[in-house]
């Protein structure tokens, strides 16, 4: 499984590859956007995931990006950004981008969302978070051997927050990945976030509220 890794800082490049390959995963580097652009511009480049830096040399990383969609809406895009470059993020993902990552960033969560990108690249037929697990095809939740029954909303963010399992989740990303093209406000999210909490109450599977970067479901 080869990853695209574009990215102009030359220690951070090597920090990056030296972690993804340790993780398994064939690392191509490239430190040019122009170089990027002719990269990805033929269908069929083979890639499983592109980690995408947008401030870069000779093409800048939202033209690589827009280039790629123009031909390419399945390979999984993550974007490197600085931490307070916010319109850039969001333009990343308004032309195609799955996900961002603010620099500094923490190795292991990296590695968290390559895993989750990935995973939804190639779905497996089922998700699991201990004792919870979640048969993907029929859309059906069983807690400890039990079916576990839930209006739709609750399913939707139960399954964006399996999705992501380990990994804290910000409201803003389950918003987006959760209740696309509802209007979802912060308190309607606790709502339905402290419902969960009632649900997975007494089992192995807890959903915490990690201060800063937002809800973490984890196995206990």
């Amino acid at each position: 499984m080869t990853l695209l890794l574009v990215e102009d800082d030359a220690l951070l490049a090597e920090t990056l590859t030296e972690t993804l390959r340790l993780q398994g995963h064939e690392v191509c580097c490239l430190d040019d956007g122009s170089a990027a652009h002719e990269r990805l511009a033929v269908p069929g480049h083979g890639l499983a995931l592109v980690l995408l830096d947008l401030n870069l040399p000779g093409c800048g990383g939202l033209e690589v990006l827009e280039a790629l969609r123009a031909h390419d809406r399945a390979t999984p895009v993550l974007i490197l950004t600085a931490r307070g470059a916010v319109e850039d993020r969001v333009r990343g993902l308004d032309l195609g981008a799955d996900d961002y990552l603010a620099k500094p960033f923490a190795l292991d969560e990296l590695e968290a969302r390559v895993r989750a990108l990935l995973r939804r690249r190639s779905p497996a037929a089922a998700l699991t978070a201990g004792p919870l697990t979640l048969d993907i095809r029929q859309q059906r939740f069983t807690l400890e051997g039990e079916p576990l029954t839930l209006p739709p909303r609750e399913q939707r963010l139960l399954a964006c927050l399996m999705q992501h399992a380990g990994t804290p989740v910000d409201k803003a990303r389950l918003a987006e990945e959760a209740f696309q093209g509802d209007a979802m406000g912060d308190n309607a999210i606790e709502v339905y976030v402290h419902r969960l909490r009632k649900r997975l109450a007494g089992s192995a599977v807890a959903l915490r509220t990690v201060r800063g970067l937002g809800y973490l479901l984890e196995a206990e």
